[in-house]
């Protein structure tokens, strides 16, 4: 199975951080967000990496390279303007080819086992939910006996790791604009969005502040 690291985005809520340094090259526990995953990638034998990027996006290749000091394969999409979630997976689909695909945020840090995270024949989507953080209290879907579901009363919180068929995006424009969200509210209405909880850990590194907080943390853990 090949993966997609998203690292497209602007972050406009880490800025200044994100002023001159993409948001996945930030550094916690002494390196890089999105080294974390690639790391983890390698582990769970996933090796064949696509990576989007749009602002200031000529650092991330120049800081990854082709990955081979990591033992994995890394290609990119660069993209004149951020096309969101569902529009940067569709304008690298040709990367991607036809196959399942895993899709990380690259603005999360997370323990969980990309290797446990599969598609099965009959899916469109799955997704990895997690129990919601302090700034996201009202969560996102629920998960109903192996289902996500738009609806419910107890929601949890998409973590941002997934796997898709290049079929959810068939709709999709190349190199337009699009948000996945909608997609999946689509293939949930069909019954085709299964799904995970995780318990472990999950950080989404969404303000400066977060950032500090986990970057304490690892590097106690590591002391």
């Amino acid at each position: 199975m090949r993966a997609m690291i998203l690292a497209a985005g602007r972050g406009e809520r880490m800025r200044p951080l994100t002023d001159h340094t993409p948001k996945p090259l930030l550094v916690v526990g002494g390196k890089p967000l999105i080294v974390w995953h690639i790391e983890q990638l390698a582990r769970a034998g996933i090796t064949e990496l696509v990576i989007n990027h749009a602002h200031l996006g000529v650092q991330i290749e120049e800081a990854l390279g082709h990955g081979t000091q990591w033992g994995v394969s890394i290609q990119y999409s660069p993209e004149k303007v951020a096309l969101e979630t569902a529009g940067g997976i569709a304008y690298a689909l040709h990367l991607l080819g036809s196959a399942p695909f895993l899709v990380i945020n690259g603005d999360v840090y997370t323990d969980i086992d990309y290797a446990s995270v599969q598609l099965t024949q009959d899916k469109l989507a799955h997704l990895v939910l997690v129990d919601n953080p302090v700034q996201h209290p009202e969560g996102d879907f629920c998960l109903h006996n192996g289902l996500v579901e738009a609806e419910g009363r107890h929601k949890l919180t998409f973590s941002g790791v997934g796997v898709y068929h290049p079929h959810l995006f068939e709709s999709v424009t190349k190199g337009e604009p699009a948000k996945l969200a909608p997609l999946l509210r689509q293939a949930m209405q069909t019954g085709h969005v299964s799904g995970q909880h995780h318990h472990g850990v999950w950080h989404d590194i969404g303000t400066p502040e977060r950032l500090l907080q986990l970057d304490i943390a690892l590097k106690k853990q590591q002391a």
